[in-house]
């Protein structure tokens, strides 16, 4: 069967460590009740989370031809998602990441790009898109060789055939890159950037200026997500400021992948933008409770009893 959703980008090895005191001194030894090896990237993540949620999904993606990459796909496989496309980049290493929680702060993180480098816009099969509901591209700007003219025309054969185009990035370092988002962004439905990003991105501080900003250079929804302050949400139109559903906080890895892949599950079922932001902050909130980027995510099951229980603040602004 094809898959529902398309998910390209960045597949990662990740190390998680469970929540130390402190960051080691030079020399130090902190120990950590448990360490986890599992999957990891945007890719990945949204394709996983997704597939908990009872959709269809499949990987687009590269790894290397190291042990690593032979344990990320299957990992992939043993959630049910389709690995079809994924492939093997011979003499690569798979893309790793370090993500290291320190109680009571954010989470630090040491990455290596790996096999992820070398991912184009080729390796995206457009017979595969054409036959989707919704592009899902994951980890953009962190791709060296994911170039934006080459994107474009994909983006605009999705959307000629009523795929809908989600994208969200990745920003290794400070720079320019609204050149990147500038030919981009006319041709995706749903941006999806945290307010970090946004406001590299954009050069503005504040998340509603970030998410009109970024609407204004085409994208037909901008979401910037702020943590645990929410998110903000700009369509023509509209202008949505949504809180977060409280959750015992234990690991963030995998929260911004989760929010997008719930504001997918709800594309996929025609919701509008409210009940889409509900469905994402549920995801995201559900990732948070447990180490790792999706061992906490919902089942759908799940999820719908969590909505049925809870209520999200969403105001108009």
């Amino acid at each position: 069967m094809n898959p529902e959703v398309l998910c390209a980008g960045i597949i990662v090895a990740d190390h998680v460590c469970t929540p130390i005191d402190h960051v080691p001194a030079a020399g130090e030894l902190v120990m950590a009740e448990g360490m986890l090896l599992t999957i990891g990237g945007c890719a990945a993540n949204a394709a996983v989370d997704l597939a908990k949620m009872g959709v269809r999904a499949a990987v687009v993606g590269r790894v290397g031809d190291d042990p690593l990459g032979k344990v990320v796909a299957e990992l992939l496989g043993v959630a049910a998602v389709d690995t079809t496309y994924l492939r093997v980049s011979p003499g690569a290493d798979t893309s790793q990441t370090l993500i290291v929680n320190v109680r009571g702060e954010d989470r630090r993180f040491i990455h290596t790009f790996g096999a992820n480098s070398l991912f184009r816009a080729g390796d995206i099969p457009l017979d595969v898109v054409e036959r989707t509901k919704v592009l899902y591209v994951g980890g953009y700007l962190l791709m060296p060789g994911l170039d934006d003219e080459e994107l474009v025309p994909v983006f605009a054969a999705a959307r000629a055939k009523g795929v809908k185009v989600v994208v969200d990035v990745a920003i290794p370092q400070p720079g320019d890159y609204r050149p990147r988002l500038q030919k981009l962004l006319p041709h995706v439905d749903v941006f999806l950037p945290n307010n970090t990003e946004a406001e590299l991105l954009t050069g503005e501080s504040e998340p509603l200026r970030q998410a009109e900003s970024l609407h204004r250079l085409g994208v037909n929804t901008a979401i910037v997500t702020l943590g645990g302050a929410g998110s903000i949400l700009v369509q023509d139109g509209l202008r949505l400021r949504a809180g977060v559903y409280s959750v015992p906080f234990v690991d963030g890895s995998g929260g911004g992948d989760a929010f997008d892949a719930g504001y997918i599950y709800g594309l996929l079922h025609d919701l509008g933008p409210e009940d889409c932001l509900r469905v994402a902050s549920a995801l995201g909130a559900s990732c948070v409770r447990a180490v790792g980027t999706t061992p906490g995510v919902f089942t759908r099951d799940e999820c719908e009893a969590f909505l049925q229980e809870q209520v999200l603040r969403i105001e108009r602004i």
